[in-house]
């Protein structure tokens, strides 16, 4: 992905991420990055969860609240609530998240 734009970028108090999700994906789980057809880069995520009654944005926001150490209540779908492609807004330091993000996808010291 060298090169490209990554899927998170800072927003208001935090960073706005573009994740697409697999649900039902036998576990919960970030798998680094991906580019779409149309050529958006975003951060791939499984959860077991069924896309049903937001079971599966609510697994995603727990997921992504783990993975980068702030509590649940910071993470929230935005949109695509019902779309395999969801941007995400999580509150907090926006270079801060975006190390973690960066780290936990192997691109090493890049950020947005």
């Amino acid at each position: 992905m060298a090169g490209e734009a990554l899927p998170w970028a800072p927003a208001g108090d935090g960073l706005m991420v573009v994740v697409r999700l697999t649900p039902r994906g036998g576990r919960d789980a970030l798998e680094g990055l991906a580019t779409l057809s149309d050529g958006r880069s975003v951060l791939k995520a499984r959860v077991r969860a069924v896309p049903e009654d937001g079971a599966a944005n609510t697994a995603l926001e727990r997921l992504l609240a783990k993975s980068l150490g702030v509590p649940p209540s910071a993470v929230a779908v935005v949109a695509g609530h019902t779309a395999r492609v969801k941007s995400v807004q999580i509150d907090g330091d926006a270079d801060a998240l975006a190390a973690v993000l960066a780290a936990a996808t192997g691109i090493g010291g890049r950020n947005a």
